[in-house]
């Protein structure tokens, strides 16, 4: 069994009206003939990555361990960008195998003037199959740069280099048709998929914020993720309202900025990390805000207290 490619849709495969298949998307890619593994393609029914739910992105992670169970070597997933930041994460938490889980997409269609999609997907194809690759979980490659789930975030809007891990920079390259792993992530042990769902609002603090709005929000909610400001900061006039559901339901603190981590106890004035984790919110260390409400929501669907919540954030975070 060859390399197995999900096909979920997404700009690489956009062909003006139509979508191309897994058969068309790897016929434009020159040089997947040079692989020493072949690809087994997996079509599946195309959705904008904007729609995708836990449900689908959990039932991807499903097939791709049956296909290394199989005897496949490694997995390529390709689909849109729009959420892949999350969606590898998710995959990255629940992927227990040593076979390379690749995500990768692309930022031009194949209708226009160079299209990246043909060679992600050609260097997807060799980190799915290379040795070095085993044993990192899952995997963005984009732009001849591999980059851990845990950390790579999409940073621009149309940019073929749009996706980067600003706390750590990549793991490595793709060099020449070589894939060169330069350095490892520490991994933590999977996470059992969800037996249940659980709502989790994300809140993002802005100027002269209103705590009615906060409260709204986190109405019918289980967990609530809170971008604050920098290192975590709020205004002042939030922290009745976030002390009130801290007590009641996990809050989860990260920070807007979407690179460097809340902080514990540097600042002490009102609405700062130090008040705030006081009233008992969560520090959501590192992790940025969207993928910190991946993990939570994950956590809470596995039946996780605010306990053991706060456990893996702190191994986690």
């Amino acid at each position: 069994m060859g390399i197995a490619l999900f096909t979920l849709g997404g700009t690489i495969s956009m062909a003006g009206a139509a979508r191309l298949d897994g058969a068309a998307l790897t016929a434009a890619v020159p040089g997947l003939e040079t692989l020493d593994e072949p690809l087994d393609i997996q079509d599946l029914e195309p959705v904008g990555s904007g729609s995708l739910t836990f449900a689908q992105v959990l039932a991807v992670a499903e097939s791709a361990s049956a296909a290394v169970r199989a005897g496949a070597p490694g997995v390529v997933i390709t689909q849109g960008t729009d959420t892949l930041e999350e969606t590898a994460y998710l995959l990255d938490l629940v992927w227990a195998q040593d076979a390379p889980l690749v995500l990768t997409g692309a930022m031009r269609n194949p209708t226009l003037a160079g299209p990246d999609g043909p060679a992600n997907l050609l260097a997807a194809a060799r980190v799915a199959a290379a040795a070095p690759a085993r044993g990192l979980g899952a995997l963005v490659v984009f732009n001849d740069e591999i980059h851990a789930a845990r950390w790579v975030r999409k940073t621009h809007s149309t940019s073929t280099a749009t996706f980067v891990s600003p706390d750590t920079g990549p793991l490595g390259h793709v060099i020449e048709g070589r894939v060169r792993v330069l350095t490892a992530p520490v991994r933590c042990a999977p996470l059992p998929p969800p037996t249940a769902g659980a709502r989790v609002a994300l809140y993002t603090v802005t100027l002269d914020d209103d705590p009615d709005t906060l409260t709204a929000l986190a109405a019918g909610q289980d967990a609530v993720v809170l971008a604050g400001f920098g290192v975590g900061h709020v205004p002042a006039v939030l922290v009745p309202a976030l002390a009130e559901l801290a007590a009641r339901m996990p809050v989860v603190l990260t920070s807007r900025t979407g690179a460097g981590s809340v902080l514990r106890s540097t600042y002490r004035s009102p609405g700062s990390e130090t008040e705030l984790l006081s009233h008992g919110l969560i520090d959501g260390g590192l992790l940025h805000p969207y993928k910190a409400r991946v993990l939570l929501r994950l956590l809470l669907g596995s039946g996780a207290d605010r306990d053991a919540v706060a456990a893996a954030f702190a191994e986690r975070g």
